[in-house]
């Protein structure tokens, strides 16, 4: 690092209206002139090396003869940054300043500057340059006329001292710089560590209140709840809705396990939790016993939590017992209402033919039956009778009772072998339209419950739109994922061909679709439906573990699509027309002997009198 011009060699001022003098100092504190070298080496030559003085640096040396003259020098040695480190100033220096003024003007701009009063005659006292100049380190009275070497050693001293002081107030800057920094570093400090208390101050508060809010929605809530620790499972705190449905004290719960408690009937064997005590759980079924042994139908929750640094669970009990019984009362009423509404409508049926069977029967066993034509009434039993038989077996498929011919179907080819036929069951004013694309897979089915769940859903269609309208029939492959088949409670995961038949009649709300598979309930006026076609229907597509989505809206139409599993089985023909058991003419018999083992007497006669 190299040093200040003003440290290496130091620079001097002197002030002083002699030009003598200045010469004089030149001399004395100027660098070796060729001079005075010559005159060293003779020095040496005559009294011997011993005798030479040691080396030194020479000073560097301006001058000034008078005060204002001075003081430019040392406003500009300043600008340069090359300040004088002693000035040597002559008292008397007329006209102008003199040296006592000069120097108290150079010290309002650089008063770390060393100088040196040079006088021979006593114009101030010292109490008076005192006065002037204040108390000052600064300063010294060189006396003329002056030794060599006083000046020398004036000037040396001087010289380091300003450079010692110097650097003691650039070590004191550097200190004091240090200081602040260090000082800004603290406040810093202080103020994030105040932000910190405050904030912990805060959330310590926010913490109470979360505390205070938890105790008091624990300790109020109608709902049981209590605390166990995970590590022994005993209980550390118990709510007085959770000591009411136990039926113990808050004592006997407290620091006790469900275990010694037998608290949980579920786990009679073990008395254990019926949850485990690591995670959450949600919902869980358990039967509840209390103090008295009444057992307690309950749902149980646990939410881990942390009291201080101990790992607990928040049980939360609801006791379902009331609404399980008042569940299982309104199920028993609505079954109640389904078999009361199912039962008046077997009688309202059953009662019209039986009318018309009882009153045919009892016009052909009158007296007088010459008038009657027989045959029409007999025909009207068998119809009656034909309609019994259909009405049970639409019963028999409601309850899903009926007997099922499954085998593999193309559901696009019996859909399409049926279109002549439904066209002309619905009309001319309705037209048909079939999307069936070959490829869909085959389906386990029976093909006379497709058939008539395909007729009941066209006739529904055609029913919609009583001026005529576009029944659109179509098939095709769907497959459901999990996801997809929580849409609809009765779906399920799997590959499922449809059916769908819609129509753009008046369409249902919501209320409507609720009912629509219900028995005997209809939409239709009186006497154009008994209300089993869609219960008929849906009857049928659970036997084939299928279901059935309906999506409508009022005055755009309905969509009904029968979803049934596809198989991987091979496809069957269907059965020759002629094949058909009853088209042949029956042999009569030859004398065999048949026993007829049936319960009702009436039927055992039928069978008697037929054979």
């Amino acid at each position: 690092m190299n040093m200040p011009s003003s440290e290496s060699q130091p620079r001097i001022l002197i002030i002083d209206d002699n030009p003598s003098i200045h010469e004089d100092f030149r001399k004395i504190l100027g660098p070796k002139t060729p001079s005075r070298l010559r005159l060293e080496d003779a020095e040496s030559a005559l009294f011997g090396a011993g005798a030479a003085t040691a080396e030194r640096v020479g000073f560097r040396i301006d001058s000034a003869f008078q005060g204002q003259e001075a003081l430019t020098l040392v406003q500009k040695a300043l600008a340069e940054k090359d300040p004088y480190v002693l000035a040597f100033v002559d008292v008397r220096m007329p006209p102008g300043w003199d040296g006592i003024e000069t120097l108290d003007r150079i010290w309002q701009c650089a008063p770390e500057l060393q100088a040196v009063i040079c006088t021979a005659y006593s114009d101030y006292s010292w109490d008076e340059m005192t006065r002037r100049l204040g108390q000052t380190d600064n300063l010294l009275i060189l006396k003329k006329p002056f030794e060599t070497v006083e000046v020398l050693q004036l000037a040396n001293a001087l010289a380091r001292k300003w450079v010692l002081a110097r650097q003691a107030n650039l070590r004191l800057d550097d200190l004091d710089r240090m200081v602040r920094q260090r000082t800004n570093e603290l406040v810093t400090s202080n103020q994030n560590l105040q932000r910190e208390i405050e904030e912990r101050m805060r959330v310590h508060e926010a913490l109470r209140v979360s505390d205070e809010r938890f105790s008091k929605a624990f300790q109020c809530s109608p709902i049981p709840m209590a605390i166990q620790c995970c590590a022994d499972h005993r209980f550390v705190d118990a709510n007085q809705s959770f000591i009411e449905l136990s039926g113990y004290t808050a004592e006997q719960i407290l620091q006790h396990t469900g275990r010694e408690l037998q608290l949980w009937a579920k786990e009679l064997d073990t008395g254990a939790m019926p949850f485990s005590p690591e995670s959450q759980s949600r919902n869980q079924s358990c039967l509840l016993r209390r103090r008295d042994g009444t057992t307690r139908q309950t749902v149980l929750s646990a939410e881990p939590l942390n009291l201080g640094a101990t790992p607990c669970l928040l049980v939360i009990v609801q006791d379902m017992t009331d609404q399980l019984k008042l569940e299982a009362q309104v199920r028993q009423a609505q079954k109640l209402e389904v078999v009361g509404r199912l039962s008046a409508g077997i009688a309202h049926e059953f009662n019209n033919l039986l009318t018309v069977i009882q009153g045919d029967v009892g016009l052909l066993l009158a007296a007088n039956t010459e008038g009657l034509d027989k045959r029409a009434l007999l025909n009207q039993i068998m119809q009656a009778s034909q309609r019994a038989a259909t009405f049970t077996r639409q019963l028999l498929a409601f309850t899903h009772k009926q007997v099922l011919q499954a085998r593999p179907l193309d559901l696009s080819v019996v859909v399409l072998r049926m279109k002549k036929m439904l066209s002309h069951l619905i009309g001319e004013t309705y037209e048909i339209q079939m999307d069936c694309p070959p490829g869909v897979p085959a389906v386990l089915a029976d093909e006379g419950g497709v058939e008539q769940t395909l007729i009941n859903l066209v006739l529904n269609a055609r029913d919609a739109m009583p001026a005529g309208g576009v029944v659109r029939l179509e098939t095709g492959l769907s497959i459901l994922d999990e996801a997809a088949a929580k849409s609809n409670p009765s779906a399920r995961a799997g590959r499922f061909v449809w059916l769908a038949v819609s129509d753009q009649g008046c369409g249902m709300n919501s209320e409507l679709l609720a009912r629509i598979f219900d028995p005997f309930f209809t939409t239709k006026d009186v006497g154009k439906g008994t209300g089993l076609g869609l219960s008929n229907i849906q009857g049928i597509v659970k036997q084939h573990e299928g279901w059935v989505e309906v999506a409508s809206q009022v005055g755009r139409g309905s969509t009904f699509r029968v979803f049934l599993p596809a198989c991987d089985q091979a496809l069957t023909p269907p059965l020759a027309a002629n094949s058909v058991q009853g088209d042949s003419p029956s042999e009569p018999g030859k004398g065999e002997t048949v026993p007829i083992v049936k319960d009702e007497p009436a039927v055992r006669t039928l069978a008697c009198v037929a054979l």
